[in-house]
């Protein structure tokens, strides 16, 4: 529940009186700290925290803006594109994240207990992928979500997709993370009847152009209900497939 259905609910069970109900409401939407200005509406809008970009932000700025989070109950905070060495630094400034080396992430505060049984499936076409679908993976579990990682199950080996077949068909939604030429997210969307989001690494020799190649091969996909992220957004991938996961287990 967001906090204005909290608050309204609080106000009908006449638990808070109107004119409290109208100081939580009116409270400020963002907190301007000089560097950053810190939505603090943004879990109401879109029923997420506001995730911090990590690269290019110094240690003591992330931490000022978790500070700001935390001060306004927004719940598990997820820094992206985090550093081993911020994320030591971060510890030493007395903020306890928990730091995902792999998904160059990091995780301020207590994950969420997922809802309902709907599950994301999170693939790989191999183990060099693997980076940029924990990140998928980590968003949408911050996000509230249950997943599945089923990795290096690339096409040069389509008996390894089919060992997980199960899995595949009872997702409610697959994200698809490969380079080279990115025919996985084609395979999964032949086989699964939910949505596939497909997530183009830069993983590959010279003629992928840093993930170019799979990034058309995926826009280009003959496969229904395949939509593309951009090369390596995995927090891209991982925020859209919470939304839809989180639309299913609604209307369950």
């Amino acid at each position: 529940m967001n906090d204005i259905k909290k608050v309204l609910h609080e106000l009908h069970e006449n638990k808070i009186t109107v004119e409290e109900a109208y100081l939580k409401l009116k409270e400020q939407p963002f907190e301007d700290i000089g560097y950053a200005k810190v939505d603090l509406h943004r879990k109401i809008r879109q029923g997420a925290s506001e995730v911090i970009y990590g690269a290019g932000k110094t240690p003591e700025q992330i931490a000022g803006i978790i500070d700001v989070l935390k001060e306004h109950h927004q719940g598990a905070i997820l820094i992206t594109r985090l550093s081993n060495e911020s994320a030591e630094k971060l510890k030493s400034l007395g903020c306890e994240i928990n730091y995902h080396s792999e998904a160059h992430a990091g995780i301020y505060g207590t994950m969420p207990t997922p809802e309902g049984k709907n599950f994301i499936v999170v693939a790989t076409g191999g183990t060099s992928d693997i980076p940029v679908a924990e990140e998928a993976a980590l968003t949408a579990e911050v996000l509230g979500n249950k997943v599945k990682r089923l990795y290096d199950v690339g096409v040069a080996g389509l008996h390894r997709v089919l060992s997980h077949i199960d899995d595949i068909m009872s997702a409610s939604v697959i994200v698809a993370v490969a380079g080279m030429e990115g025919a996985l997210a084609s395979v999964l969307g032949g086989l699964a009847d939910c949505p596939v989001i497909a997530v183009p690494t830069s993983v590959g020799y010279g003629a992928s152009f840093g993930g170019v190649s799979a990034l058309l091969a995926m826009l280009n996909s003959c496969a229904s209900g395949v939509s593309v992220v951009n090369i390596d957004n995995g927090f891209g991938a991982g925020y859209l497939a919470g939304m839809i996961n989180k639309i299913r287990i609604e209307g369950e």
